[in-house]
Order: structure tokens, then sequence, then C-alpha cells
């Protein structure tokens, strides 16, 4: 049976391996949304700017779809309100923020080593993966607590 302390540990109830599992799972549909739609953005717009421009693109469409699968998912959480629903989602935003950078200097320090589009979304990759293990571990004391 479990205690309410390891209950916390696994928001659904799933042994840790399938949590983590079913984490990975998401959080590689929310990498595959981020970089696809940088890739599409970066060939749809390429003057100034087109680069960053394709990194804002993709980091708030991989936001929006890992908030949504990670709020239904692997938290189970239910907003009582707009309201709350908005206080949550601005929370995670935030707590996002730090990872993003994260993501974002590995992405452009790719992109700066090797100067090809694939080096820069390979960085993205392993900058998003390095900020999704962290962003866990805050989405679950802080927003979705």
């Amino acid at each position: 049976m479990n205690s309410p302390a390891s209950t916390q540990a696994t928001p659904l109830s799933f042994s840790r391996s399938r949590l983590v599992f079913w984490y990975t799972v998401f959080a590689a549909l929310s990498m595959a949304a981020n970089l696809g739609s940088q890739k599409l953005a970066y060939h749809v717009y390429q003057a100034a700017f087109a680069v960053p421009l394709s990194v804002c693109v993709g980091t708030g469409i991989g936001l929006v779809v890992k908030y949504l699968l990670d709020k239904a998912w692997i938290f189970r959480y239910e907003h009582r309100s707009v309201a709350h629903g908005a206080r949550t989602f601005a929370l995670y935003v935030l707590m996002g923020l730090g990872t993003t950078f994260v993501f974002w200097a590995v992405e452009f320090a790719a992109s700066a080593l090797f100067h090809t589009e694939n080096a820069r979304l390979a960085g993205g990759a392993l900058g998003l993966t390095i900020g999704y293990l962290t962003k866990y571990q805050l989405d679950k004391r802080f927003v979705f607590a």
C-alpha cells in the first residue's frame, strides 16, 4: 500500500518506472513539437533574426504541449476556476524560465560551435532533456502541489 509520501512522489500512483516512462514519452513528444515547429518556422522565415524567432516559436509550442500533457496525465491536476488555471499556467511558465535558459544556452552553444542547423537542433534536444529533468522536480513541488 502506498504511503502519502510515496503517493506524492508519483502523482498518478504509478510505480517509479512507469512514471519515468510516461514522463519521458511526454517529454519526447514535447521536444518533437518544439524542435519540429522550430524547423518549420526557420524554413518558412529565413530573414533577419530567423533563428531566434524559430527558437521562440518552438519554445512556445513545446511549452503548451508539455503543460497540457503534464497537467492531464502526469499530475492529474484539475483547476478550480479559470483564474486558478491561469495562475497555475503562469507558475508553470515561471518555473520554466530557468530551464528554458539552460535549453537555449545549450542550443545556441551547439550552433556557435558547429554552425549547422542539425547541430543547433541536437543542442536543443540536449538542453531540453536537461531542462525537463529539472522541471519535473520544480513542477511537482511548486506548480502541481
